[in-house]
């Protein structure tokens, strides 16, 4: 039986919750480092990936798209009020169905180009797009050689997505452009890379540095993945709270917001479960859940106009 789980906005109900790292696209066709990225075909839930042939997307989603309109199905199921769509290499550049994604579902999405250049951060920030996602841990470049784009976005307001490498080989070139742009709102994501199999993230100095960079007034810590990061652990992912709990402890629970990575995750576990394994741990309090799931992504992405989202029962109840 699916569990009603503890509304976030009072009584049965809900519509606060808001999920700070998700993905779409139309379809994958691309290359990164010389091997093709693909949708494949007669079977459009998998992908050609880095040379071997992955379960992309959940099997009932046989054209390869995943489109906002499959999502926000999801969204609703789970009560999910908004989504923040970043963007990854090997989905290839979704910059034109991004721009038609916020323009058709503005309440319910914040859409971030992909650029890699001030007249391309120019032309998505025109377009109508929110924030610009660069996917740090695959550039072989210096984060520096982006300071023209960071100092455009923080004068246009734009929010910057940042996944780092794993460990601190791009901490300090962060720390550069936050002491560049003070008044540039940043997301750093998959909670610095929180997955170590043989040591936790909590023991390694070069996972509390990422977090820690959190400590500037417009840095946050979103949580995208974290399931994916625990997969072999699974459902409840005990550890993967653990995590959330060190990093709040590092720098406030009100500067974490959760992620699902979404669609990716959800080929292993339901899309409500990306979030609800935080129930099923007594390491949050109610208050720190609700500040986790909602109102922290509510504030820093300026989101309103969420929607009332009521519990609607299954056939099978």
């Amino acid at each position: 039986m699916r569990q009603q789980l503890p509304s976030l906005t009072g009584g049965v109900g809900g519509g606060s919750i808001i999920d700070a790292h998700s993905h779409l696209w139309l379809r994958q066709d691309t290359v990164v480092n010389g091997q093709p990225i693909r949708t494949k075909e007669g079977n459009g839930s998998r992908s050609l990936f880095f040379g071997e042939e992955r379960q992309m997307l959940p099997p009932f989603m046989i054209d390869g798209k995943n489109t906002a309109e499959v999502f926000l199905s999801n969204m609703d199921y789970a009560q999910v009020g908004a989504a923040v769509v970043v963007q990854e290499v090997i989905d290839g550049c979704q910059n034109a169905y991004l721009e038609q994604v916020q323009k058709q579902y503005p309440d319910r999405f914040f859409c971030m180009g992909m650029v890699w250049n001030l007249e391309e951060a120019q032309a998505v920030a025109k377009a109508g797009l929110k924030g610009i996602a660069f996917p740090g841990h695959r550039m072989k470049e210096s984060l520096l050689t982006l300071m023209p784009v960071f100092k455009m976005m923080e004068q246009c307001g734009m929010i910057v997505s940042m996944c780092l490498a794993d460990g601190d080989k791009q901490v300090a070139e962060l720390r550069e452009v936050i002491a560049e742009c003070p008044h540039l709102k940043i997301a750093i994501g998959h909670l610095g890379m929180a997955d170590q199999p043989q040591t936790p993230p909590w023991e390694k100095e070069s996972w509390r540095q990422q977090i820690l960079l959190a400590r500037n007034e417009n840095v946050m810590v979103e949580s995208g993945g974290i399931t994916w990061l625990y997969n072999p652990e699974f459902y409840p992912f005990p550890s993967a709270v653990r995590a959330i709990r060190e990093a709040a402890d590092l720098v406030g629970i009100e500067k974490l917001m959760w992620g699902s990575d979404y669609p990716r995750t959800i080929t292993a576990i339901t899309y409500r479960m990306s979030y609800d394994f935080l129930f099923r741990s007594d390491l949050l309090t109610p208050e720190e859940q609700k500040a986790f799931l909602g109102e922290n992504a509510q504030r820093f992405y300026g989101i309103t106009n969420l929607p009332e989202l009521p519990y609607i029962k299954n056939m099978s109840e």
